[in-house]
């Protein structure tokens, strides 16, 4: 405590304010909670292994937290922060329209990936996600790998998506593909009648470890398929297979007349520039976040175009790494993403039925499964004497 030249000491309340004015500010966090409704935000830092991270715990009212880790080098703790409270707030959505009983959360950690990571980084990671005791499970992101929770599991039981060699459940494109293709057949059943795909063109921007199994997947059903990819080689190694196959460079894909624009890649494609240049019916993908702001989901039904909600059509992914807490079942988890055709043709009849933009239409039937699921938690399962 400060000590005045007459001996007196300053006020703790003062002293408090005196420091904080030498505190660089940000944006109010609990302000920030409070807009989305976020239970709880933990910054964590481990000086030996370099470690800073927030994670972020969106609501639990569905079960515990479910999430991605991600390692971006962001600018400042502002941008992590409001990163990681917009990818958990996804995450309920996501959990709620898949049908999964766990709630929305998401780590970020600060740094580059090509350089900062480390062994002890990760089992640093594993301690502070195991002390908040199973409400919060985490595993791969843009910028981290499996390998990496190889780490951050000797610490914690709480990470997902390991590798097969340690118990994980493998490759998540497997039912992420599956899942999109369930978007396109629910799409096509919507607008034309029919779920068969075959005659119809899909552009697809991005053609990775998802993209590229959609595009055998659809070739198999008789589709017209356009291409298009940053990795040149991609390209090359599909057109010499395929001939038929449409290529298009990566920001000029979105302007192909096709049925289906279908992104797959890097989020916010859908935005003011790129918007009015659409020439397709519908847009279903597996990216993330594919509309630049909220509003453009709004534009895309007033321009009658319309949107299979991310959230929902790349939930394969999700839905593996959730059953691996039940004991992972290969033939469970396809099951279960098979219900994204009939999950998506809800949405769009309710978007149909009140003149909704899909984005609005889905939003309000997580909203509702969480009063749903909140209500029935009120009937109490009672104690456990032996727990």
């Amino acid at each position: 405590m400060k000590v005045l030249k007459n001996g007196d000491q300053l006020p703790i309340q003062e002293t408090i304010r005196e420091r904080a004015r030498s505190v660089p500010l940000m944006e109010d966090v609990f302000a920030l909670m409070e807009r989305d409704g976020h239970e709880q935000v933990i910054f964590c830092r481990h000086k030996g292994s370099g470690l800073k991270g927030i994670i972020a715990i969106h609501d639990t009212t569905m079960g515990p937290a479910l999430g991605g880790c991600r390692m971006v080098p962001y600018e400042s703790t502002d941008a992590a922060l409001k990163d990681v409270l917009r990818l958990s707030k996804g995450m309920t959505y996501k959990c709620g329209l898949a049908d999964v009983d766990f709630g929305g959360g998401k780590a970020v950690l600060i740094g580059d990936p090509q350089k900062d990571k480390s062994p002890e980084m990760f089992r640093a990671l594993g301690r502070f996600v195991g002390g908040l005791n199973g409400r919060f499970f985490t595993g791969t992101d843009m910028g981290t790998d499996p390998e990496d929770f190889v780490h951050a599991a000797r610490e914690s039981q709480s990470f997902v998506g390991l590798p097969v060699s340690h118990g994980g459940s493998g490759d998540t494109a497997i039912p992420t593909a599956y899942g999109v293709m369930q978007g396109y057949r629910a799409t096509a059943e919507h607008l034309w009648g029919d779920s068969n795909l075959e005659g119809r063109t899909i552009a697809i921007q991005g053609v990775g470890k998802v993209g590229s199994r959609l595009v055998t997947q659809l070739l198999e059903e008789g589709a017209q398929v356009w291409i298009a990819d940053t990795q040149e080689h991609r390209l090359e190694d599909w057109k010499r297979r395929f001939p038929d196959v449409g290529v298009a460079a990566v920001d000029e894909i979105h302007r192909q007349p096709c049925d289906i624009f279908s992104p797959c890649a890097i989020g916010g494609v859908i935005n003011d520039r790129t918007i009015d240049e659409l020439r397709c019916q519908a847009v279903v993908g597996s990216a993330n976040n594919q509309l630049g702001r909220a509003d453009h989901g709004d534009d895309l039904h007033q321009r009658g175009i319309l949107y299979a909600p991310d959230y929902l059509v790349n939930a394969g992914g999700l839905i593996q790494v959730a059953d691996e807490l039940h004991g992972y079942h290969h033939d469970r988890v396809m099951e279960k993403t098979r219900g994204i055709y009939e999950m998506l043709l809800k949405i769009y009849q309710l978007s149909r039925q009140e003149d909704l933009p899909t984005c609005r239409a889905a939003d309000r039937l997580v909203l509702e499964r969480l009063h749903q699921v909140g209500d029935l938690k009120r009937i109490l399962l009672g104690f456990d004497r032996n727990g």
